[in-house]
């Protein structure tokens, strides 16, 4: 890590200068040596300076038209998978970005597209058609259900980036963005949005779930997250309005969770 801090603190890079060391900084956010965002103490924590190596990768880089027909700065391209890595990329269509994150058992259904600096743990599925944005943090055993965006947050530089704990669902067609996190064991059902301006409402505790002082929007552990409105003041006669909203409609364990949705 402070190979790559000293090299921020630098005033004038040079392009040759830049590319040996920015090619070890991708490769050490393919292994996991360094990543975006960590847990430290049960909180989770953002490494900025992940973030502003990245933005430099951009910056230095040229467009360039790759082997595949893409085009791109030459600084980003494809991520390679090899076999001992156990990673299922089953198509030409999943593409994955240098600089990303994969653990073991981790399965891409086609199409699907995940971007620099992701992480994603062990045991998970990305379906199809999912987006995953720059800098998202997945945990273990985690299912992205078909047409699923998660949001990316590469800028600012001090804004949190999704993070979707260990053994998540995510119901299809389902977004999650602007650096929500989804606790444990939590399920989102599908077609749920759940963004920053988006409050949740906590049914089972009669709450509402707002950002906290960090800007992020926090779902709790075992929640189960459903789509719902919410009426609102109608300026038209005889017209109902409503707004939607997520609603959190049960607490369980994972295995009561599983047999909720089979129903």
């Amino acid at each position: 890590m402070e190979k790559y801090l000293d090299f921020l603190k630098k005033d004038d890079i040079k392009r040759e200068d830049f590319l040996p060391i920015w090619n070890n900084f991708k490769n050490d956010l393919n292994n996991g040596k360094i990543r975006v965002a960590e847990k430290e103490n049960n909180e989770w924590k953002i490494n900025k300076w992940v973030k502003e190596f990245i933005i430099l990768g951009f910056k230095y880089g040229e467009i360039v038209k790759f082997e595949d027909e893409s085009i791109d700065k030459d600084t980003m391209g494809e991520r390679q998978i090899t076999l001992e890595e156990k990673v299922r990329k089953t198509s030409l269509t999943v593409s994955i970005r240098d600089g990303v994150y994969l653990g073991k058992g981790v399965t891409f259904m086609p199409p699907s597209y995940a971007n620099i600096g992701v992480y994603i743990d062990e045991a998970s599925m990305i379906d199809s058609l999912v987006v995953v944005g720059s800098c998202a943090q997945i945990g273990k055993n985690v299912h992205v259900g078909a047409g699923v965006v998660i949001g990316g947050v590469l800028e600012p530089i001090g804004a949190y980036p999704v993070i979707i704990e260990d053994d998540v669902f995510i119901g299809a067609g389902s977004q999650i963005t602007e650096g929500t996190i989804v606790k444990k064991g939590a399920v989102i059902g599908a077609g749920v949005t759940i963004t920053r301006s988006t409050p949740v409402y906590d049914n089972v505790n009669g709450n509402i779930i707002t950002p906290n002082e960090k800007g992020q929007i926090v779902i709790p552990e075992n929640a189960v997250v459903i789509p719902g409105t919410k009426e609102i003041e109608s300026s038209f006669n005889g017209t109902k309005l409503s707004k939607y909203i997520p609603i959190i409609i049960k607490y369980g364990s994972k295995i009561e969770l599983e047999e909720l949705l089979r129903r």
